[in-house]
């Protein structure tokens, strides 16, 4: 139980989950007449996705990943089965039935990936419509330049409360990170800040590198190790593998 307990102030503790709890509260705690779409951008790989997840379940939010299939019939029914609703059979049934569950739940609206709906001028409009039907506080979450392309559509652009930014791990996170994700092998911290360097802020890599260390000591029968024992050993970086000459 104890060690659940501090897996669990370790996730509340990382950086960006601050930030999107601070977005949620942000437009859930906002007056009648501002408007309640709130966007979070960031590069991919900062936690994003895993940080609107754990908020999710804190804040009791409903949250959709959005998908490159998604047409307007498919996005209102991953809504609606978030939601424990059975679809109605027609789109028109179907917003209805989202506006009005969002109306009278009060609870807020993530939508990860939102970059896959402003592909569609169809999904856009949609969002926007859900908004404008239920006036509920609705979390766009998506990569850097999402703000870039919504600024391109007037009528959605200002029905946004605010903008936030995604911010990279620091090494506060990436100690969290060890400590969540490192249970068999003990890393140390001159390894674990090389780990946070070519790991350029990004948590995806951070907990990728962890893994590899911890399977590659394991094998080698090994249960610690620093910065002076990995070596020369190349890190999951950014860029794609040298070819090694044979």
């Amino acid at each position: 139980m104890q060690s659940n307990a501090l897996k669990v102030n370790n996730y509340a503790s990382l950086q960006n989950i601050g930030v999107i709890t601070y977005a949620i509260e942000k437009v859930m705690n906002r007056p009648d007449y501002l408007p309640g779409l709130i966007v979070v951008r960031g590069p991919s790989g900062y936690g994003k996705t895993f940080a609107a997840s754990y908020a999710a379940i804190e804040y009791g939010a409903y949250y959709v990943s959005a998908k490159s299939t998604w047409t307007k019939k498919t996005f209102l029914q991953a809504i609606l089965n978030e939601m424990s609703v059975p679809a109605e059979k027609t789109v028109g049934a179907m917003m209805d039935q989202v506006c009005s569950q969002l109306s009278i739940s009060n609870r807020p609206l993530i939508i990860d990936e939102f970059d896959y709906c402003v592909e569609s001028k169809a999904l856009t409009d949609m969002t926007r419509d859900i908004y404008d039907g239920s006036q509920a506080a609705i979390i766009l979450i998506g990569e850097e330049r999402l703000p870039n392309k919504l600024e391109k559509i007037e009528r959605f652009h200002n029905r946004i409360l605010d903008w936030i930014n995604a911010v990279p791990a620091n090494f506060d996170d990436a100690v969290k990170l060890r400590a969540m994700y490192c249970k068999k092998v003990e890393i140390a911290d001159d390894l674990l800040k090389k780990v946070w360097e070519k790991s350029e802020g990004r948590v995806r890599r951070i907990v990728v590198n962890l893994a590899k260390i911890e399977d590659d000591m394991l094998a080698e029968g090994k249960s610690r190790v620093d910065l002076a024992g990995w070596g020369k050993r190349e890190l999951i970086t950014g860029n794609a593998p040298l070819i090694r000459s044979i």
